[in-house]
């Protein structure tokens, strides 16, 4: 996490979203007014964080009806994704997963387009209320509602929440660790200059190792940019690369 102290006020957009950005504000310990570094933001296309100031990068929100990802699934390649390979996902097989680095969802939501039942957790809490959002937007659309249903959002640390696990556990648990990850797209680099300042790099990422392999039944999944060294500890057993990220996969047993 960030060790520095972050802004963060909200702002509607729109006189209208004023109440409900409100209840928001309330649960997110933010001021409506005073300086910032970041505005939550409240309009008809949902929540959003904008990081202000004249370099900002531009809005962030999570959007699973349109854009980026209705593209990627309608025609990212179905279970042929890297993705879904390194997560176990085969003919009459759909894992249970844990993604413990949630993020804005998108990896999360892939998966349960194909078929898995997702528990994500995301611990910075801005991410998190922009994950809901993003969620609850999504079950009001009919292509996308019976996807979202099975993805599970907990605002959580994940190692504290992983080690203290009740029930039955996560055939794989999936971790992406914040890393200056070398994907040339543009919305990547939007969202990793506009992350940076919020979560920091993911220090902590042995300990994230350490517990999903203690928790997960079946096998474990680093995603990692192409280059990068493998995180600190148990030393995966193979890896699928592909042009700009790598899964390390750790096997525990058969799914």
């Amino acid at each position: 996490m960030s060790d520095e102290v972050v802004r963060v006020r909200a702002e509607p957009l729109e006189p209208a979203f004023a109440e409900a950005l409100a209840t928001w504000a309330e649960r997110l310990g933010l001021a409506c007014d005073g300086e910032a570094d970041f505005a939550l933001q409240l309009g008809a296309q949902g929540l959003q964080l904008l990081q202000l100031g004249p370099d900002s990068p531009g809005p962030v929100r999570v959007d699973f009806v349109e854009g980026a990802v209705a593209h990627r699934r309608k025609f990212g390649g179905g279970s042929g994704q890297m993705i879904a390979k390194a997560v176990g996902v085969q003919p009459g097989v759909r894992p249970r997963v844990l993604d413990a680095t949630a993020g804005l969802g998108r990896d999360a939501f892939v998966l349960a387009s194909l078929g898995c039942d997702m528990t994500l957790i995301e611990r910075q809490p801005l991410i998190a209320a922009l994950l809901e959002d993003g969620l609850t937007r999504g079950r009001l659309d009919p292509e996308t509602a019976p996807i979202v249903a099975r993805m599970q959002l907990l605002q959580a640390n994940a190692i504290e929440r992983m080690r203290a696990w009740a029930g039955e556990p996560p055939q794989v648990i999936y971790l992406d660790p914040m890393f200056p990850h070398r994907d040339k797209s543009a919305l990547v680099k939007k969202e990793m200059r506009l992350f940076r300042p919020l979560v920091g790099d993911d220090q902590d990422a042995p300990a994230l190792l350490e517990a999903a392999l203690a928790l997960a039944s079946h096998r474990v999944v680093v995603k990692r940019p192409r280059k990068a060294p493998v995180v600190e500890g148990p030393k995966p057993s193979y890896a699928l690369e592909g042009k700009s990220s790598r899964y390390d996969i750790y096997p525990k047993k058969k799914l």
